[in-house]
């Protein structure tokens, strides 16, 4: 009989020898690896190589190879990425809602016609836009948008959002909403429509005023605009009340003319990237508004081009501002479309008004600072404004 005892060192010796061959196996296949990395591309960052590597191995080792074709897995990497940068407005956008991104500017989208954004964390209305499906269902600016579809928005980017709300004319969307000052959100199912934006509208005052609104800034605003500007002129009205209140903004381009319309030289604004360059945006010649007596109501849902557009006429003591201060949106963000029909979207640079007040965050301060009606029986910040400027209209005839 051979006693177990008398084996036993002869069987540690050879689970000695299994374990090294083992470990020299394993240090084979990671030596292996080590000396057969994919060469980086010249224009890739040595910070990815990581990444390449990664990817080697999935693609020669995982279980799942069949799914390193998936979509889904190129976006995932470009989300994390882009979620890295700590930019609230960085996003991954698929290729179907890039689609209609694309379109957001044209005048014409289909969706419940509202603008939304970020504050503190939350996905909010910035602004319904008046008349279409929103703003009749009951949507307010301020509104937080809790879930969509009783999918809750925690965690979304802005453009998950988006892409969820928005969709074909007649069908229907719910959204679980926390009205401001509220604490108990309600369900608000809207049917989508047609949206139409027509970005400028105006009436008459008394005594010869004009009172123009403009709702965003889009590649028709400029024109709808001079149109008006034009009347004004012909029919020698005496001043003019720009409301800018519940404005999210739009194109730069669009507001730089604008801006250009009342002003008669020196900058609109200028913007700084990442790398500290500056761009200045100047007036440009020919405005047909440049003498007329103007005051500009905002509120806290005038953003982006509209704080651009408030900030520069008050630098240049153009206009004095009525209402609450702006929401802080000065961030330069560009969206590009990729090879596979998707894009991204993200933060380049920062605006500054002509006498170098960042708005990012900041937004712009009203001259006279006038809250609305709690009850909205009566439109205070406009009454402010009509008072403000006759009494400049008065001062410059004394002047004369």
């Amino acid at each position: 009989m051979i006693h177990f005892a008398r084996l036993k060192p002869f069987l540690s010796l050879i689970l000695a020898m299994i374990l090294v061959l083992i470990i020299m196996g394993c240090g084979s296949a990671l030596n292996f690896w080590a000396d057969n990395r994919p060469e980086l591309p010249e224009t890739i960052p040595p910070d990815f190589e990581a990444l390449f590597e990664a990817y080697g191995l999935l693609e020669d080792h995982s279980l799942n190879q069949r799914r390193l074709d998936n979509p889904n897995l190129t976006s995932g990497a470009i989300r994390g990425m882009l979620e890295a940068l700590d930019d609230p407005y960085a996003t991954y956008i698929d290729p179907e809602t890039f689609s209609i991104e694309r379109d957001r500017f044209k005048g014409e989208f289909e969706g419940i016609g509202a603008e939304v954004g970020i504050e503190d964390g939350h996905i909010i209305i910035v602004a319904p836009i008046p008349d279409p499906p929103a703003a009749k269902a009951g949507i307010r600016s301020g509104d937080i948008i809790l879930k969509v579809d009783g999918v809750s928005t925690e965690g979304m980017t802005l453009f998950e959002v988006v892409s969820k709300i928005r969709g074909p004319k007649d069908t229907q969307v719910d959204l679980l909403i926390l009205h401001s000052n509220e604490e108990s959100p309600i369900n608000i199912k809207i049917t989508r429509g047609v949206v139409d934006l027509p970005s400028v509208t105006s009436r008459q005052l008394r005594d010869n005023l004009t009172y123009v609104k403009l709702s965003s800034f889009t590649n028709d605003t400029h024109d709808e605009l001079d149109r008006i500007l034009r009347n004004i002129s012909e029919s020698n009205q005496r001043g003019l009340v720009l409301d800018l209140r519940n404005n999210a903004g739009g194109l730069v381009e669009a507001v730089v003319n604008i801006g250009s319309q009342f002003l008669e030289s020196g900058l609109i604004m200028y913007q700084v990237d990442g790398q500290e360059v500056r761009e200045d945006y100047e007036v440009k010649s020919g405005g047909k508004a440049k003498d007329i007596p103007m005051v500009v109501i905002v509120n806290d849902y005038s953003a982006s081009a509209s704080e651009i557009l408030a900030g520069a006429l008050r630098d240049h003591n153009r206009a004095k501002l009525i209402g609450t201060t702006t929401y802080g949106k000065g961030s330069v963000n560009i969206q590009t479309e990729l090879s596979n029909g998707g894009g991204i979207f993200f933060t380049i640079a920062r605006w500054y008004t002509p006498k170098g007040i960042q708005i990012e965050g900041n937004g712009i301060q009203p001259d006279f600072e006038v809250k609305s009606d709690p009850d909205g029986s009566e439109d205070l910040e406009l009454a402010k404004a009509i008072e403000v400027l006759e009494q400049q209209m008065e001062a410059m005839a004394y002047r004369k």
